[in-house]
């Protein structure tokens, strides 16, 4: 699991790069031909880390409802985020990976619910869906260095 950590480390560093290269403007702005900005694909990763790892547990995690709802899957931003959410997601980028690795080296993790995920995983354990949220937060990360050539 350790390479595994260091990838999913390594991707929220570059995610973690937007806030200090762009304005919050940039991380609202939607340019043209797209349907989200990189303000809702940095929260769409944490959203679905949530999912992937907390809730395919069975387990609350540490991600609210509110939060959660606005940025899952089939969502789209409806009106900009302000800058006390932007360093709320900010915050969540590194302190997620810290309580979830904590969690995962004190054995939290005990049970995982078998399932394929939209994007055709078929995930049976909990190191798959690290694995699958590693390779999610890929794709993102390549929607968002999209984004950013039109902000």
């Amino acid at each position: 699991m350790e390479t595994v950590f260091k990838t999913w480390k390594t991707s929220r560093k570059l995610y973690l790069d937007f806030f200090d290269k762009y304005s919050l403007d940039q991380l609202n702005e939607i340019p043209n031909g797209f349907n989200n900005n990189l303000i809702w694909n940095i929260g769409h990763i944490i959203a679905t880390q949530h999912k992937l790892i907390y809730i395919g547990s069975d387990l609350q995690g540490y991600l609210s409802d509110e939060m959660f709802n606005k940025y899952q899957s089939g969502t789209k931003p409806t009106a900009p985020v302000s800058q006390q959410e932007a360093d709320g997601l900010r915050s969540l980028l590194i302190s997620q990976i810290e309580r979830t690795i904590n969690d995962f080296e004190n054995g939290t993790f005990v049970t995982y619910n078998e399932r394929t995920t939209g994007i055709g995983f078929h995930l049976t354990s909990i190191q798959d869906a690290f694995e699958c949220n590693n390779f999610h937060e890929g794709l993102h990360l390549g929607y968002a260095m999209s984004i950013r050539k039109f902000v």
